[in-house]
């Protein structure tokens, strides 16, 4: 045998509302549970049902005392039914307007800019322009670096800072020296002076003694000692 089909929200909400209009009496929740059990409706959703009754204004209640009275008459369905069915004649009139009013829109769009061959053609030729503006300009930012007047002017940018750097090492030394000669016997304070400014010593270049080398921050090959 095929499984037994269950039965659906909305009918259990016409089994729930039959209960009122068939009989046009006053209920409270336990008769309503006990009449639904009977319409196949299972005891323990009877109160949701009955909510979503209530949230449709098809069943009313009225708390007297301690409980909840609940009721419901045919006619006043009827008239809400009639309602509802107003609202959607003149919402369906609505759209109609609105769908006449766009489709004027339309045309009168179309009237103003016809889709002439030369304008279908002019807008392809626009899009495939955009489109090769914007690969030419990826392509020329990836060759920049490779520019020859872009590589002149790193060239020369390294080359200015070098010959700062080194100027910077030339009066270093400059000072260095006169220091130690001002300050005869001072040397090892001087020294510290100079490595706790960040320039620490190292073997001069050209002369086997000991001088002093710039910064980590540095490069410069150059050297007066």
């Amino acid at each position: 045998m095929p499984p037994k089909k269950g039965v659906s929200a909305q009918e259990k909400r016409e089994r729930l509302l039959s209960i009122f209009h068939d009989s046009a009496d006053v209920f409270v929740i336990k008769d309503i549970e006990k009449l639904g059990s009977k319409k196949g409706i299972n005891s323990q959703i009877v109160k949701e049902v009955l909510q979503t009754l209530l949230d449709d204004d098809l069943v009313h209640v009225e708390k007297i005392g301690i409980s909840n009275y609940y009721w419901a008459f045919p006619s006043e369905a009827s008239v809400k039914v009639e309602a509802q069915h107003r609202k959607a004649e003149a919402d369906v009139t609505a759209a109609k307007r609105k769908r006449e009013e766009l489709e004027a829109a339309v045309a009168a769009h179309k009237e103003a800019h016809p889709d002439t061959a030369e304008r279908a053609a002019a807008l392809t030729a626009l899009q495939q322009l955009q489109e090769r503006h914007a690969e030419v300009t990826q392509q020329l930012a990836a060759y920049r670096e490779s520019d020859p007047e872009t590589v002149e002017q790193m060239r020369l940018s390294a080359a200015g800072a070098k010959e700062a750097a080194n100027r910077w090492l030339d009066n270093t030394y400059s000072l260095l020296s006169w220091c130690k000669k001002k300050f005869s016997g001072k040397e090892a304070e001087l020294t510290k002076f100079f490595e706790e400014s960040n320039i620490k010593q190292a073997g001069r270049p050209h002369g086997g003694g000991k001088g002093l080398s710039p910064s980590p921050i540095c490069y410069a090959t150059h050297s007066p000692w």
